[in-house]
């Protein structure tokens, strides 16, 4: 199979357009949105073991973001492990699936990459409530939004509600991004520098794995040190959350800035699911009404790390 047809599949082979508004969960994947197209012609299996894989862990939602396949610095291989071990009744893809940036400059697809999105749709066919809600690096794909493809719903934001009763409000974020929105050769520029330093991260884990050691973030922890890129993150905490509240909303799901995060700020929950290209992390609800943090930095694992900041909602 042609690897760039399960890529572009997502962006060409469109279903008929759906009630336009915003999504919201139903109590069970029965009573969802209709599923307009035909799966057939978006799951093309490629070979897999799933069945080799212990029983998954099953939680009631997932919320993934900053992907970037199509970019040299996508963890797929661990998404993939991710994605095998866990199940849920919704699956939220929040911005930055495909990296439509890097694509441009060059065509990245490996198997691994492909492997990821045959999954993604296999689960949608399978009951999955899946709804892809797109970022600044696959703003293409926001010209699709209210239409489906396949049983994947495309939405400019959606909204969820908790076990608890707790809307939550899902965005990438970028719309909120000063730079992105006013001063975009910026984003571009840095996006550059970003890449350079995720080179940097892999060849540094694949000497810490050769060592024995388990994955860990330079390109994170550089980031992280960096007193800008502070006030940034803490920033863009505030203006999330502070247009969630403004939207009536109890909280807000995002990505955009590459740090899982869940806290409260004056009242309203702040929830950031993270990346996979740095910290490797996923935001999931329980079926007791928790949220967490989890961190995919083992393949295989039998139990992820989970973030110690948790929330009930």
């Amino acid at each position: 199979m042609d690897s760039r047809t399960s890529a572009t599949s997502l962006f060409r082979q469109t279903g008929p357009s759906v009630d336009p508004v915003a999504f919201r969960p139903g109590p069970s994947p029965s009573h969802g949105l209709p599923l307009p197209a035909t799966p057939q012609q978006l799951d093309t299996p490629t070979p897999q073991h799933d069945e080799d894989h212990a029983e998954p862990h099953r939680y009631r939602t997932i919320w993934l973001s900053d992907i970037h396949l199509g970019s040299s610095g996508c963890q797929a291989p661990y998404l993939l492990d991710f994605l095998r071990h866990n199940e849920s009744e919704y699956l939220y893809l929040v911005g930055d699936i495909i990296d439509g940036w890097q694509l441009k400059k060059g065509w990245y697809w490996p198997q691994a990459h492909n492997d990821v999105v045959q999954k993604v749709l296999r689960k949608a066919r399978k009951g999955t409530q899946v709804v892809y809600v797109p970022g600044n690096h696959d703003e293409a794909a926001r010209q699709f939004c209210d239409l489906a493809f396949g049983d994947i719903h495309v939405r400019g934001e959606a909204f969820h509600t908790t076990l608890a009763g707790k809307r939550l409000w899902i965005v990438h974020g970028d719309l909120f991004d000063g730079v992105i929105q006013h001063a975009k050769w910026l984003a571009y520029l840095g996006d550059t520098l970003y890449t350079m330093i995720l080179i940097l991260n892999r060849w540094f884990n694949r000497i810490r794995s050769r060592l024995g050691f388990p994955y860990w973030s330079l390109s994170q922890y550089l980031k992280h040190q960096v007193k800008n890129a502070v006030n940034f993150i803490s920033s863009f905490e505030r203006v999330m959350t502070d247009e969630a509240r403004r939207r009536g909303c109890d909280g807000v799901v995002c990505g955009h800035i590459h740090k899982a995060e869940i806290r409260d700020i004056d009242g309203v929950l702040y929830c950031n699911d993270g990346d996979w290209v740095e910290s490797l992390s996923a935001l999931v609800e329980t079926y007791e009404g928790e949220l967490k943090v989890i961190y995919w930095t083992v393949m295989r694992a039998p139990q992820a790390g989970v973030q110690k900041a948790r929330a009930t909602a």
